[in-house]
């Protein structure tokens, strides 16, 4: 019986202490002060495992695996930062920028004839034996806003809307037999939705969590982002903390040239990226 009561107690007491908002105890602020930073900075290294595709062309161009079939890397380690500001007193409204960049190329001697179609719709088929040079470049620029519908000491629960803004080029060239080459450069600015929620487990201690996605079907336009990321951040002094956040994105654009929605794209593209950060951030 003792010893059933004593695991009582401590069962309670987890509870109580991830449970219970009221308790300023639990998060090592005073009631009614909250630990969300009004300004805050990262920079860090971004390592991602990345699976593209594309298609230059309409109709029935072939989508081409481009870490497969022509050599580009599949695990990319880029720098990466970001920023947020909480521009009301109250600390509910949040303006958070992001950005990144993966840029890479590759060679490959291609084994088996393939065929793709360029801008113009003409049919070109790329022979067993010919060296083909390919490139995919992409940047991501995200900017959004957030407003905190619940926020106490301990959970900052939010939901807003926000732009990914994506240059995006790439393509190939192929030498031997036949001396081709065909590429596509735009700009995507895709509106998205998302969640976020962030605990403070402790005054040093917090997790962030967030998602967001975006899917539009127009006329000769399909486009889709679905974003999920998550951190771990340990703040061991007063304004600077560490942390390390897995991140997880599918982006999928396909258009006709129709230039919508801001999007000039004869073809189709692919771009997922799972991936872990380790960042560096300043706040206050």
């Amino acid at each position: 019986m003792l010893r059933l009561t004593r695991w009582s107690v401590l069962v309670f007491a987890v509870i109580s202490y991830f449970f219970t908002p009221q308790t300023a105890i639990a998060s090592g602020h005073r009631p009614g002060q909250q630990p969300w930073e009004k300004f805050g900075v990262y920079f860090g290294y971004f390592i991602a495992s990345t699976d593209s595709s594309f298609r230059i062309g309409s109709g029935i161009g072939l989508d081409i695996d481009v870490e497969n079939l022509l050599g580009l890397d599949s695990t990319n380690t880029v720098f990466r930062t970001g920023a947020l500001w909480r521009f009301s007193d109250n600390r509910r409204h949040r303006l958070d920028f992001n950005w990144f960049s993966l840029n890479r190329d590759g060679t490959r001697q291609i084994l088996d004839e393939i065929t793709i179609e360029n801008r113009e719709g003409e049919k070109v088929s790329i022979e067993a034996g010919s060296t083909v040079d390919a490139f995919f470049n992409l940047d991501i620029y995200e900017v959004a806003y957030s407003y905190s519908f619940f926020q106490d000491e301990r959970v900052d629960l939010a939901a807003g809307i926000g732009f990914y803004v994506m240059p995006i080029d790439f393509g190939l060239r192929v030498t031997g037999l036949v001396d081709k080459a065909g590429s596509e450069d735009f700009t995507a600015p895709l509106p998205v939705v998302g969640l976020r929620m962030d605990f403070a487990l402790t005054p040093q201690w917090f997790i962030r969590t967030g998602s967001q996605f975006f899917y539009l079907e127009y006329d000769s336009f399909k486009g889709s982002i679905l974003d999920f990321r998550a951190a771990v951040e340990y703040n061991p002094w007063k304004h600077v903390g560490i942390g390390l956040g897995f991140d997880t994105m599918a982006l999928k654009l396909e258009s006709d040239g129709e230039d919508f929605p801001g999007i000039d794209l004869t073809g189709k593209v692919g771009f997922n990226y799972t991936g872990l950060q380790l960042y560096l951030r300043w706040f206050y």
